[in-house]
C-alpha cells in the first residue's frame, strides 16, 4: 500500500456510516488513507497529538467528520497547516443545521473546507481531497477525471418510466 496522505477522522463510532462514504470515493480512487475516532471533546489530548504529527505522518489532506457542536474539524484546523475538509453529520435534534453552523463559522485564520449535511458531504469530502492530491499526482488526476467521466456518463439524457 502506498503512502497514507489523507486521514478520515470522525468524533464517535456513530459518525462512521456517514465517513465511510468519504472512504468509498476514495477506495474507488485507489487513494489509501487511514482512519481514527478523535473526539474534541471526550479525546482531546488524541486531537492534539493527531493534528501536532500530522504533517510529519505524511498526510497532505484531513477530512474530519462530527455533529452537533462539532469542533473537530475546526479544533483540528487550529493545530495543524493540512487543508481540513469539514464533513457535518446529520442529527437528530436540529437536521444537522447545528454541525454544520459549528464547522462553517471559524474564526480568521483557522480556515475548514465544509461540505454539504451528511452522506453526499462525506463523499464530497473524498472528492476534494483527492482533488487536492491530484494536483501533484498525474495518475491521480487522470483516475478523477475518469471518475468524472464514468459519472457523466451514467447520466441518461432522457427521463425513463423505471
Amino acid at each position: 500500500m502506498a503512502d497514507v496522505q489523507i486521514g478520515i477522522i470522525m468524533g464517535s463510532q456513530s459518525d462512521w456510516p456517514t465517513m465511510k462514504e468519504a472512504a468509498a470515493i476514495l477506495d474507488a480512487l485507489s487513494v489509501p488513507y487511514a482512519t481514527r475516532i478523535v473526539s474534541a471533546h471526550r479525546t482531546p489530548d488524541r486531537l492534539w497529538d493527531y493534528g501536532k504529527t500530522a504533517v510529519d505522518r505524511g498526510l497532505k489532506v484531513i477530512i474530519a467528520g462530527a455533529g452537533g457542536a462539532a469542533h473537530l474539524p475546526g479544533m483540528m484546523a487550529s493545530k495543524t497547516r493540512l487543508p481540513v475538509i469539514g464533513v457535518p453529520i446529520q442529527t437528530r435534534a436540529l437536521h444537522g443545521v447545528d454541525s454544520l453552523y459549528s464547522i462553517l463559522q471559524m474564526p480568521r485564520g483557522y480556515p475548514v473546507a465544509t461540505m454539504a449535511i451528511g452522506a453526499a458531504g462525506a463523499a464530497n469530502a473524498g472528492l476534494m481531497a483527492a482533488g487536492i492530491l491530484a494536483l501533484n499526482d498525474p495518475a491521480l488526476a487522470q483516475r478523477l477525471d475518469q471518475w468524472r467521466a464514468d459519472l457523466s456518463a451514467s447520466i441518461p439524457e432522457e427521463p425513463t418510466d423505471d
